[in-house]
């Protein structure tokens, strides 16, 4: 069965800072017409640090979305053309301090593919040195250094509910690359 939806027309709703929300509508397989409502995201990288081969850093952010402060790997989204791993570099050096030497790209995984088309690059950092944290003007973290059986502990325990950090630590050990 042929399971592709014909795109017959979009329409924006909203247009944020990076964001743009549209209505789309979509020919089903079976030829009848129906809605999607999709978000339109540039992209974003999402980096596990290393600092041994046993360690790695974690930042504390507070995300409105959820009303919480939660423990996540550091990321961000891309810039307007900036590849994903010059976004790694960036990112992990704003959120966290640290620059790396080394970036391995462990997968790409779409993450809400439902209603949104972001593509979040994830990428394993090694042969990191301290450098200056320089985040962004609305952006606050605090950086901790957690073993892998520390972070594996807080998944299990509902301490860590970020989905990037969660398929990132599932990357690395599906890779064999820790």
């Amino acid at each position: 069965m042929n399971l592709y939806e014909k795109t017959l027309s979009e329409e924006i709703v909203y247009t944020g800072d990076y964001l743009t929300f549209t209505k789309v509508k979509v020919q089903l397989p079976d030829g009848n017409e129906a809605n999607r409502d999709i978000i339109k995201h540039p992209g974003a990288c999402g980096i596990i640090p290393f600092v041994d081969e046993n360690h790695i850093i974690l930042i504390r952010q507070f995300r409105k979305s959820i009303d919480k402060v939660i423990y996540e790997i550091p990321a961000g989204k891309l810039s307007s053309d900036e590849s994903p791993e010059n976004c790694a570099y960036r990112e992990l050096e704003e959120e966290t301090g640290y620059q790396a030497s080394s970036l391995f790209h462990l997968g790409t995984v779409a993450i809400v593919p439902g209603y949104c088309d972001e593509l979040l690059y994830i990428y394993k950092a090694t042969n990191l040195s301290l450098s200056k944290k320089h985040e962004d003007f609305d952006e606050f973290t605090e950086v901790e250094i957690f073993t892998l059986e520390e972070v594996k502990n807080m998944i299990k325990s509902g301490e860590i509910i970020d989905a990037k950090t969660i398929t990132a630590l599932a990357y690395t050990m599906i890779m064999d690359n820790y």
